[in-house]
């Protein structure tokens, strides 16, 4: 893990993982003795009984699936002409739905986020800025990186605002279109109670939902937060649990996506799964389960439970409720369209 990416509120961090890891081990005696009898080690992290969703939870079916021109996808995004933009490796290509191929842009180094606007212009973060090209993949601008540690992640355009999420420094940067950074949301305040982002790993999401409302995932406290665009913490919700309805692990949800009539789409990792949740943030149902992505679930699964940066899933959805989800490992695009 890179030295950028260690626990940045360690004690907070700490003690949330170990919550966790109580409601992981804590195994009746009586079944310990048992389990030692048979040679089974009584407190294994055992997610076996996790990776089969129940069938009445799933909302939707896999319809088509594709895969992207290069290795190491990371980001998928939607351009308002219907296209599907996807980041991997140092190419941003563009698909159709059914994944005929479209124009692609050469970057100098990999993309890690992107998002286009009505314009024709697309936006682009790779590591530490921010590149902005013409619908011909001219390049027409690059900011400067804002900060040292700067690891950008996520792009959400509304109006003349450009959301940028920085992980490495656990904010959510607002720009202009000139690239002048207007202001940062998101960092620990008490006066204004925010609580702060705890981002243990490069995985940080900003949306921006109908009501004008920024939705962001701040895994390392499993919940999804809800920000105005000047920075004020409205809401929110979401609780670390092994259950469907929580979300498990060191860092849930990684990446998030919104329905046209604002409900959310999640994304997680080590147990690789998509679910929806209503804009109240109760549970809703399950896109996709574990047992979609057994390649996904391996990654994680062979880095041991120290290594929080493998796997992974980023989706993105449309007019008609189709969810694209982009498998991290495999670089699939798995077309979900729910069931009649």
């Amino acid at each position: 893990m890179r030295k950028e990416f260690q626990l940045h509120d360690r004690r907070e961090f700490l003690g949330n993982a170990i919550k966790g890891a109580a409601l992981l081990t804590a195994l009746p005696s009586v079944r310990a003795r048992a389990a030692e009898r048979a040679g089974v080690n009584p407190f294994a992290y055992d997610l076996s009984r996790l990776e089969k969703t129940d069938p009445k939870l799933i909302s939707h079916e896999e319809v088509r699936r594709w895969r992207v021109s290069h290795s190491d996808a990371r980001r998928i995004a939607l351009a308002p002409d219907g296209q599907l933009l996807v980041a991997a490796g140092n190419y941003l290509t563009a698909f159709s739905a059914e994944g005929e191929r479209g124009f692609e842009i050469a970057l100098t180094e990999p993309a890690r986020a992107i998002a286009a606007t009505d314009d024709g212009l697309i936006y682009v973060g790779v590591r530490d800025h921010i590149e902005v090209f013409d619908a011909k993949g001219q390049r027409k601008a690059t900011w400067d990186s804002p900060a040292k540690k700067t690891w950008f992640t996520a792009l959400a355009l509304n109006g003349n605002d450009v959301f940028a999420a920085d992980s490495g420094n656990r904010v959510i940067l607002r720009y202009d279109r000139s690239g002048k950074i207007v202001a940062r949301l998101g960092a620990k305040n008490k006066e204004r109670n925010i609580p702060g982002f705890i981002v243990p790993s490069p995985y940080l999401d900003v949306e921006i939902a109908r009501d004008g409302l920024l939705r962001v995932n701040n895994p390392g406290r499993h919940r999804v937060e809800v920000y105005t665009p000047d920075g004020d913490f409205e809401l929110a919700w979401g609780t670390a649990s092994m259950g469907i309805t929580g979300f498990c692990g060191c860092c849930n949800p990684i990446n998030l996506a919104l329905l046209p009539d604002g409900r959310c789409v999640t994304c997680e990792k080590g147990l690789p799964r998509v679910k929806i949740y209503n804009e109240r943030g109760e549970f809703e149902s399950v896109v996709a389960g574990p047992e979609m992505f057994p390649e996904n679930a391996r990654a994680c699964a062979s880095k041991g439970l120290g290594d929080c940066t493998q796997g992974g899933l980023d989706a993105v959805a449309d007019a008609q409720e189709r969810v694209f989800v982009l498998d991290l490992v495999t670089s699939d695009v798995r077309v979900m369209q729910r069931k009649a």
